[in-house]
């Protein structure tokens, strides 16, 4: 399988989740007061319309040529936070299918702290192969592919309508980045992994729990001095691609479209998404679509080093 398998639909992910967020921006930047989620709040709101875009987009025809396969041209089905429910009998029959959150990190997004998302996912019968999380506020993407590895992208000036594969990486920077990009943000895209003087962990700035505080002092009896960094949405599993955080583990419920993206960003560094309960890779399409409490590493440990501390 060459590394062009799955660009087409890269690309047009890329594009879904900016004008997504470009949607969300213009509610986020207004002046609103929201407590909660109800169904006419300026919150609800943006999800809906993150979700009506996204769904527009995704089930446009990629635009392909003779020269490309099969599964380049194909438009496949979506699953969404906010769309409809798919009876399990019906989705389980699909190869192939979309999974999108259009807005993680509503509690991010109440308080106004910039750290909410936009995640789109290309699952493969039980496993992401593709994903894009898009950080409208800061304007960068993370996204990865299978076979072409994972990228950060930090314009979305340059995602447009006639955007290639090949001018889409030259824009981009490959993950995980250097020591010195990590640190300073240079451009340097090597990809070479980064040296920690000490052991860091990504966690929730919102969902914190008892069993992430207990994991995270018998990681300090264990390794020493250890950093902390808190984060919303799906912002954790970039810190781990990135290679700004070793580990994120996570003691609490999540959806599936909450981290299909993140997954696919992950692995394409040769990290792992590792469910606590059978040890094997996270997986999808399942009948109930909760997730299992999970953990994330990067390139420098494997989660068996952890298995004695969970």
């Amino acid at each position: 399988m060459n590394k062009n398998h799955y660009t087409q639909h890269l690309l047009i992910a890329l594009r879904a989740a900016k004008r997504a967020g470009e949607a969300i921006l213009k509610v986020y930047n207004s002046d609103f007061v929201v407590e909660h989620k109800d169904d006419d709040s300026p919150l609800t709101l943006a999800d809906k319309c993150s979700h009506e875009i996204i769904e527009n987009e995704l089930k446009q025809p990629p635009t392909t040529n003779n020269n490309e396969n099969t599964l380049s041209s194909l438009r496949f089905p979506i699953l969404s936070e906010e769309g409809k429910d798919t009876p399990y009998d019906e989705r389980k029959m699909w190869e192939y299918f979309w999974l999108v959150d259009p807005l993680d990190g509503t509690k991010e997004f109440v308080k106004r702290n910039g750290e909410f998302t936009v995640n789109i996912a290309l699952i493969h019968k039980d496993r992401p192969v593709l994903g894009c999380i898009y950080i409208p506020v800061q304007d960068c993407f993370y996204f990865a592919a299978a076979h072409l590895g994972s990228y950060m992208l930090t314009n979305s000036k340059v995602v447009t309508d006639d955007l290639t594969a090949n001018g889409l990486l030259d824009a981009s920077q490959r993950l995980p980045l250097t020591t010195n990009t990590a640190s300073s943000g240079s451009n340097d895209n090597q990809g070479i992994t980064k040296k920690h003087p000490f052991f860091t962990i990504a966690g929730s700035r919102s969902h914190a729990t008892q069993e992430q505080s207990e994991f995270v002092g018998k990681i300090r009896e264990t390794y020493g001095e250890v950093e902390f960094i808190s984060a919303g949405s799906s912002l954790k599993f970039c810190l781990v691609a990135e290679g700004r955080a070793d580990i994120y583990p996570r003691f609490g419920p999540t959806m599936e479209w909450d981290t299909a993206a993140g997954q696919a960003i992950v692995e394409q560094t040769r990290g792992k998404v590792v469910d606590m309960h059978t040890k094997g890779p996270l997986t999808y399409n399942k009948n109930n679509l909760t997730n299992s409490f999970f953990l994330v590493t990067g390139q420098r440990f494997q989660p068996s080093q952890f298995q004695h501390l969970l």
